[in-house]
């Protein structure tokens, strides 16, 4: 009996969190909050209708040390950018409307925010929406009409409220109570004829929001943004259909891209990449772009956030300036003249200029063997980033490109499930150009994010994700032998990370580093007419064509495996990335589509 006892005493034991939780829930009149298993792995919430709805702290991200006062000129960082006949602010506060949790901490939902400290004379254009584990740190835009619109050729003006709204989607969809006061509803601003809405309003009362509430923007001046970034779908016990919340960012984008992001969400029961949107972005219409950064700015802002790029503690093939590997040996041939190359001079001024990549030159190491062997190490001393300055987002924000040059790329190393296989020659190529970005707010200066450049891809991550190393200077590590850019050292799979196949990207911290903040040279920034340099106009070849013998050398590792695992372990390696089977020789900064374009993301 005593022993029957002291079970039921551990047991009771054990289950008393469980029940209290249920006592304080049913204590309080509350239905329990729950979800279906399947929705552990996915971006889907369901609640009841009288779920906790927990307001999250204003828990807003800083960098680490305060922006300074950046030199005087231009428009930059005023706080205030003009569009044409519109001006706009960037705002960065917000009140709380609604959210949904999933955990008690709050750190697994997602909550809805309007726009607080509107400067006089400016109007909200939408509302706001972010994950709530992450800092709350975002944006959006509200607008006024410019005092002077003699360039108009238009009667109507920029800004018109709406007509009316229309709710797209409620949490309480379907019950009797539709006065409940816990729950959210969508709204989409229905627009006079000749504009269109820019953002959702979202409130926690079935009451219609005040038709002050936002602004229309008249049709001119929009563009067409699409939606990107599942933020969640939500789903109701009272609603058959989900809501799916999105970011948005223009389509057009890039250098010459005028979509100005205003930061506000999408929402929709579907989504399809090929429909047009029930919203707008802004667009730029003032082709002076005079909240760009002048040569000043862009000095202060690369001596203030210019990263800290780590190699390495293995790593054998070493960045070095343009000039050191032209210096070293480096020759350039041409189809008429293959196996005679021609030296280069350390500016580059007798490379061919201009023209497309038509494959009629290409840069390739000496033959002598110790001077090919010296130039593939590079040389850290004289190592320095190479700035492309250029506008983004329509001019609303500064994308600083920073471009490092590494005479050589060196083999990669294949990971297949527990087996890593050093490769002796794939992935080899002479004269590798990685790059990363910094996007900086020209509202304010603010760093932004960063772009970390990963072979045929990459990622933006944001401020708060970012390792600072020193005051808001940021931290890039840079693969071994490849030369990728990661925000975090560790191993990185280029391939399939789930199945564990691909080629592998280590990146660590060591002694090997170069400080972009002291250590850099602007080479463009168009809409300055900087002059650029004689390389930069090469637009052939930074290396020789290769085709590498890899499927030989991985036929022999198959080999030696027992034979019931051979033909598993072929099909495993057919989902290797392709470059493992040929390189073509890289190009230089200028031939990469992210010179023009956006970076992808």
């Amino acid at each position: 009996m005593l022993s029957n006892f002291n079970v039921v005493v551990k047991l009771l034991t054990i289950f008393r969190p469980i029940f209290r939780v249920l006592s304080d829930y049913y204590g309080a009149g509350r239905r329990i909050f729950w979800r279906g298993d399947n929705m552990l792995g996915c971006n889907c919430f369901v609640w009841s209708r009288v779920t906790d709805l927990i307001q999250p702290g204003s828990d807003y991200f800083s960098l680490p040390d305060p922006i300074p006062h950046w030199p005087q000129g231009s428009g930059f960082a005023t706080s205030r950018i003009g569009l044409g006949e519109l001006d706009v602010c960037q705002i960065t506060r917000f009140e709380f409307v609604w959210g949904c949790n999933l955990s008690a901490d709050g750190k697994r939902g997602v909550s809805f925010y309007k726009p607080i400290s509107i400067p006089d004379g400016f109007f909200c254009l939408g509302h706001y929406c972010q994950s709530n584990k992450n800092p709350l740190r975002g944006f959006v835009l509200v607008a006024r009409e410019m005092a002077m619109r003699n360039n108009s050729c238009y009667n109507m003006p920029p800004l018109s409220k709406p007509v009316d709204y229309s709710l797209l989607w409620s949490s309480n969809e379907g019950d009797d109570d539709e006065s409940f006061d816990g729950c959210g509803y969508f709204w989409l601003p229905q627009s006079p004829e000749g504009y269109k809405s820019l953002g959702f309003v979202v409130t926690n009362t079935s009451e219609k929001p005040d038709l002050e509430e936002v602004k229309c923007v008249r049709l001119d001046l929009t563009d067409t943004c699409e939606a990107y970034g599942l933020i969640m779908d939500i789903r109701s016990r009272f609603s058959k259909m989900p809501l799916s919340i999105r970011n948005t960012r223009p389509l057009h984008r890039g250098m010459y891209g005028r979509g100005v992001s205003v930061g506000t969400f999408f929402c929709g029961y579907s989504f399809s990449s090929c429909e047009e949107l029930s919203i707008a972005c802004l667009k730029n219409l003032d082709s002076n772009l005079h909240a760009m950064p002048n040569i000043d700015q862009i000095h202060a802002l690369v001596t203030h956030y210019g990263p800290t790029v780590f190699f390495h503690p293995d790593e054998v093939y070493l960045p070095s300036s343009v000039s050191w590997f032209f210096e070293n040996g480096a020759l350039l041939y041409s189809n008429s003249s293959s196996s005679i190359g021609q030296a280069i001079d350390s500016q580059g001024s007798n490379l061919p200029n201009g023209g497309t990549n038509d494959g009629t030159y290409w840069i390739d190491l000496p033959c002598d063997n110790n001077r090919r062997q010296n130039l593939k190490k590079g040389n850290l001393e004289s190592a320095k980033l190479y700035i492309h300055v250029k506008p983004a987002l329509g001019g609303t924000f500064t994308d600083i490109v920073m471009w490092v040059f590494c005479p050589f790329n060196g083999p990669g190393t294949v990971k297949v499930g527990l087996m890593n296989i050093s490769l002796s020659k794939v992935g080899e190529h002479v004269g590798d150009w990685e790059h990363f970005t910094l996007r900086v707010s020209n509202f304010s200066g603010e760093l932004w994010s960063v772009y970390f450049s990963q072979h045929s891809g990459g990622e933006w991550v944001e401020a708060f994700d970012l390792e600072f190393i020193e005051g808001n200077k940021s931290v890039i590590y840079s693969s071994k032998s490849g030369h990728a850019s990661y925000s975090r050292p560790g191993s990185y799979i280029q391939g399939s990370s789930k199945l564990g196949i691909g080629v592998r990207n280590d990146a660590a911290l060591s002694s090997y580093c170069v400080h972009s903040s002291r250590k850099f040279e602007i080479v463009a920034a168009e809409y300055l007419g900087v002059k650029e340099p004689c390389w930069l106009q090469y637009m052939r070849k930074w290396g020789p064509s290769i085709v590498y013998d890899s499927r030989t050398e991985l036929d022999k590792i198959i080999d030696v495996l027992p034979p019931v695992v051979k033909n598993s372990m072929r099909n495993i390696l057919n989902k290797l990335p392709l470059e493992l089977y040929g390189e073509e020789g890289p190009t230089g900064p200028k031939e990469k589509n992210n010179w023009i374009g956006d970076e992808r993301w």
